[in-house]
């Protein structure tokens, strides 16, 4: 891998992740062992990748999912941002020598309510049956949420609700906002999200820190995610793009590159 931009965790096997490629890749999810050993690829038919940003995994009606953020938009102009859905295999059909092959269970079509936007951070809430999306680039961050569930026959795509706004987010040192660089000007963007399995709390990544945000049991996310998060420290990574609760609820986290590292923390 040359450009994690998405991580999530198998919910069939711990210590196995899921981790892609954004803008122009292969529209495939390589399986991973937590020592970064390959374990498999699964090949997504019906998905392209104009520039996949983020991955989630979830358990819906007992049975484990991933999910696969299309929603890259740098420029703030597309109109084909989308949600893949896709069942997660057995990781016992999988080998580092051959490609699975999935189909797309439902595809969710991402549009906003006050324009497109760029979209690197999302998240699953099956509690509440939404999906979560935070805006990058916006100041403050929009909060918006989708339905998660296919939609029914004939029925109209929703526009996502924009339910909130993140609380700011550590900005860049005085002399180093100045840089056009991740850990300069953009170092307070939102690059990952992931809600912890058991719906305790929110992680956010941005390009220069990784953000805890505890959840009420009573309270939506939105809500959770509009108080200041608690800052677990700050990363160093060259470009941080994916972020994951593990099955052991650390909290892992990567950059683009190649051979980066993946760094983790406790809660």
């Amino acid at each position: 891998m040359t450009e994690a931009s998405g991580l999530a965790a198998s919910r069939r096997e711990p210590g196995l992740f899921w981790v892609h490629a954004d803008s122009g890749g292969e529209p495939i999810l390589r399986a991973v062992a937590a020592d970064g050993s390959p374990r498999g690829i699964l090949r997504i038919d019906g998905a392209g990748n104009v520039d996949w940003e983020d991955a989630a995994s979830f358990t819906l009606d007992g049975r484990a999912w991933l999910l696969v953020a299309d929603t890259g938009d740098n420029a703030s102009r597309r109109g084909d941002c989308a949600l893949f859905i896709v069942p997660e295999p057995d990781p016992a059909e999988l080998a580092p020598d051959r490609e699975l092959r999935v189909g797309v269970a439902w595809r969710i079509p991402v549009v906003y309510p006050d324009g497109p936007r760029d979209c690197e951070a999302v998240a699953v809430a099956v509690e509440e049956g939404r999906v979560y999306l935070l805006a990058k680039r916006t100041k403050p961050s929009g909060i918006y949420t989708l339905p998660l569930r296919p939609l029914a026959a004939g029925a109209a795509a929703p526009v996502a609700a924009r339910v909130g706004e993140l609380a700011a987010l550590p900005a860049a040192p005085d002399a180093l906002r100045l840089l056009p660089v991740p850990a300069g000007a953009f170092r307070a963007q939102p690059t990952g999200l992931d809600f912890a399995a058991d719906a305790s709390a929110a992680v956010v990544l941005t390009y220069g820190e990784v953000l805890v945000y505890p959840r009420g049991g009573d309270e939506t996310w939105a809500a959770a995610l509009a108080r200041p998060g608690r800052v677990l420290g700050s990363h160093g990574l060259d470009q941080a793009e994916a972020v994951a609760f593990a099955a052991d609820g650390t909290i892992l986290a990567t950059s683009e590159g190649k051979g980066a590292p993946v760094l983790r923390w406790r809660r």
